[in-house]
Order: structure tokens, then sequence, then C-alpha cells
């Protein structure tokens, strides 16, 4: 049950999944630490360095039995998060209590950890990422050839086909994803830099031996998963690293954006719809209305992880030599949320993307509305070959189409362009080559093919790659 009398972060009580929380928690951050000074013993005590395997083995034993009260009453004495979890640890290991973050600095527990809950968040987010990439693509199969209006400055333009349209939002959430496994894949531990990166603690430690110092930082990479750590660095690995990392989730957080101005758009002209509960309400005072509220919770949330990539940039661009701790507050606050943001985008593009609703009488009327005003040209041609005078026919149709845009606009009635042209003895045209001529699908050009090589040829492979991962769903819970 939700605390009522202090204030509680939206994305934990609404919106974000626990999967992704429990990544941000104080569980999987402190069990971290626990988990790189571990590593850190045992590669000490395998090259040499005073520390024995009972010890190593009393650290394992250990790693999640955590006594948050005890750190919090060594934290309120001691003012140092990290000293206060050494302390901690060493009470449940004493044993090797005397070895525990054997010279190391706090950003050997606090920065490799970032940098592994980053990798392990970047997992969850390319998951979700390709599921909404298989759904749309799903529905851009289905229907690949369904004729539609396509929209340049939100005014009717030429046609597109349904599934064309679902290709343009799949194919920014390709390069998303192009974006997330590059930024997994470039993800590299800090090491063991020490506290101005020139690992000289180390080399007391080592008395000078470079080599083992190097070995000393490939073993702990190698048990926390990583092939490598940074090749320099200050106390700190470079903060522009989180602005790498938050950036590729804004660039989520805009193809989504996208996609739901599209979804809210095409809802209020009644073409498509979200998913829409039986017992959902869509208004308290209106009880007809179906509000795009899912569409709409993914813009608002885009926006603010839009705007948060610009906390790490800031925070990489004030950092001063080898550091400076006004990244701290800032950063804690700011990648997770980044994180969380995303997490909770795109388990709504999962829900809204698995159930889209298509009206095909809605769209093929509001396509028949607009198709004579597109259809004149093929209609001059026709009249053109039978012996017309391109220029006479080009302004007689000029004529008509001003007419019959005043009926609409000015009127409200029907387009009667078509019934105009027929009427003139100059087009020489029947009603039979006019319905012809009038078929929306003369007008989608290479849509249905377009989507067709597309989700054989970009999608296809991914999907192939990664059927372990796909079907995933998600339930709307509020």
């Amino acid at each position: 049950m939700s605390n009522t009398n202090s204030y509680e972060s939206p994305f934990c009580t609404r919106y974000a999944s626990e999967e992704m929380q429990y990544i941000f928690s104080a569980d999987k951050k402190f069990s971290t630490w626990r988990r790189l000074w571990v590593a850190l013993a045992r590669a000490e005590m395998k090259l040499g360095l005073p520390v024995t395997q009972e010890q190593v083995d009393e650290l394992e034993a250990n790693i999640d039995n955590i006594d948050y009260e005890y750190a919090e009453k060594e934290e309120r004495i001691v003012r140092h998060d990290v000293m206060a979890h050494v302390h901690t640890y060493g009470k449940a290991c004493p044993k090797a209590d005397g070895i525990i973050h054997l010279g190391a600095t706090s950003c050997y527990v606090g920065d490799n950890t970032d940098v592994i809950i980053m990798r392990d968040a970047l997992k969850v987010i390319r998951r979700k990422l390709i599921n909404v990439i298989a759904n749309l693509s799903d529905f851009a199969m289905k229907y690949k050839d369904m004729p539609c209006l396509a929209y340049t400055h939100l005014q009717p333009a030429q046609l597109t086909t349904v599934g064309k349209r679902a290709t343009l939002w799949t194919n920014e959430l390709l390069m998303d994803l192009t974006e997330i496994e590059r930024r997994i894949s470039d993800l590299k531990l800090l090491g063991s830099k020490g506290t101005t990166g020139t690992q000289a603690s180390f080399m007391e430690l080592f008395e000078g031996d470079t080599d083992k110092i190097k070995q000393l930082e490939k073993m702990i990479a190698e048990e926390m998963g990583f092939d490598s750590v940074v090749p320099v660095s200050g106390q700190t690995y470079s903060r522009k690293v989180d602005s790498f990392v938050v950036n590729s989730l804004a660039g989520i957080a805009q193809s989504c954006s996208k996609f739901s101005n599209d979804m809210r758009i095409l809802q209020s002209f009644k073409e498509m719809e979200e998913p829409f509960e039986k017992t959902q309400i869509g208004s308290s005072a209106m009880a007809y209305k179906r509000n795009p509220m899912r569409s709409e919770r993914i813009t608002s949330l885009s926006r603010y992880l839009m705007i948060d990539c610009l906390n790490p940039a800031f925070t990489a661009g004030t950092q001063w030599f080898e550091r400076t701790l006004d990244d701290s507050a800032n950063k804690r606050i700011s990648v997770a949320e980044a994180f969380l943001a995303a997490d909770a985008i795109l388990n709504i593009m999962i829900n809204v993307t698995s159930g889209m609703v298509v009206y095909p009488k809605i769209v093929r009327r509001r396509v028949m509305a607009e198709l004579p005003f597109m259809a004149t040209e093929n209609i001059m041609m026709n009249a053109v070959k039978k012996g017309g005078n391109r220029q006479e026919l080009h302004e007689k149709i000029r004529q008509y189409s001003m007419e019959a845009g005043k009926k609409v606009k000015e009127e409200g009635l029907d387009n009667d362009l078509c019934d105009r042209i027929l009427a003139d003895p100059m087009f020489m045209i029947t009603k039979e080559e006019m319905d012809d001529i009038m078929k929306p699908e003369n007008f989608t050009g290479r849509s249905a093919q377009q989507v067709e090589e597309f989700v054989s040829e970009c999608v296809k492979p991914i999907l192939d790659a990664n059927k372990d991962i796909l079907n995933e769903t998600y339930e709307m819970k509020n």
C-alpha cells in the first residue's frame, strides 16, 4: 500500500515496472557493491596479496546479508556512505573485515556499480523495444495494402497505406535499437583506478608491479561480465557516458512521442484507436468519449525524458579536473528516472501496439472525400488520350475543383467534383472509366511492397535473432 503522508515518485507507484525499479533499488546497488568487493578480494588473493580463500568465501556468503539499519546508523556517524557499508560488511564478515576495499577508493564500488546497473537496465530497455518493433511490424504487414490519407502539414496529401505509415514508426524505433545496442557494447567498467585515476594505491600494494595492476583490473572486469575497463580516467568514469546513455533513452522518447501524437490525431479522425477496456471511463462528464489516454501518457512521459537528457549533459560539462561531487545528487536522480521513464513509455507502447484498432470504413470514407482532387491528373490524362486539349481541360478542372471545394467547406455538402466532370462532354469519360480511375489502390504507389521489403530486410532478421524474448505483454493497471 502507498505511503499517504509522504511523497512517493509516480514512477514507482504508477508507471515503471517492478523489474526496472529493482535494478535501481538499494538491494541491487549495495549487493553489487559487495560483489565488487568480492571480485577485488579474489583478484588480490590470486595476485599474491595477503588475502585468504577463507576471507573471500566469507565475503561471498554475505553478499545479500545487508543490515541496512546498521549501515544507516554508521553513515550518520561517518558521513560517508561507502565507509558506512564497509563497516557494515565487516560486521557481517569479521574474518575478512581488514581486507574489504583494500587499495580502493569510493568510486571503485560507486562508479562500477553505476555502469553495471546501466548495462542491466539497457538490456531491459532493449528487450521491450524489440517487442514494440515486433508488434508494429505485424500491424504493418496486416494493413500493408489498406489505402489511407497521407498528410503533409497535417493537410490531406497523396495516399499511403495504414501499414506503410506503421513502418515509419517502426523505422525510427529501429534507429533507437541500434543506438541502445551500441551503448551496451561500448560500456566499460571504471576498474580500479584510485583516487585520481593514477592507481597509486595499487602501485604501493603491488610494489610497483604494473603487470599485476593491469591483471587485477582484467580479472575484476571478467568477474563482473565486462570485456574491458576504461583506458584512462580521473577518479570517476567520464560523465559523458551518462550523457550518451540518457540521450539514447531520450531518442526512444522522441520516437514514441511521434507515434503517440499520430495515434491521438488518428483517434480524433476516428480512423484508429488505441485499446479501450470494456469498463474504462473516457470522461467523467461525457459518457460517450473514448479518450486516447494511453497515447497521451506516452506523450507526457516522453516529454519528461527528452528534457531529462539535459541533466547528464550539464553534469558532464561541469566536472572539474579529476572529479567534483556536484555530479552525485543530480546523477542519482536524472539517470535513474530516465530509465524508469523509458521503461514506463515502452510498457505502454507494448500495450497499445498489441491492440490497435482500425476502422476500415471510416478510413475509406475519408479517402473518398479527398480522392477526387487527387485523381484530377489521371482524369485529365485520360481525356488527352482521347484527343482533348490539355490546357483547356486543366482550366476546367481548376474551376470545377474550386466550386466543389466551396460546396464542401462553405455548405457542408459532399465532394461533387466527379459528378461535374462526368457531366461535361469535354472530358469524354464514362461512369465505368471514372470508377476505374477512382480506386484508392491506384494511388498508393509502392506502399505495400515497401512494407514487405522493410519487414523482410530490416525487421525480420532482428526478430529471428531474438525469438526467445518476443511475445511480451503489458496490462495497464491505471
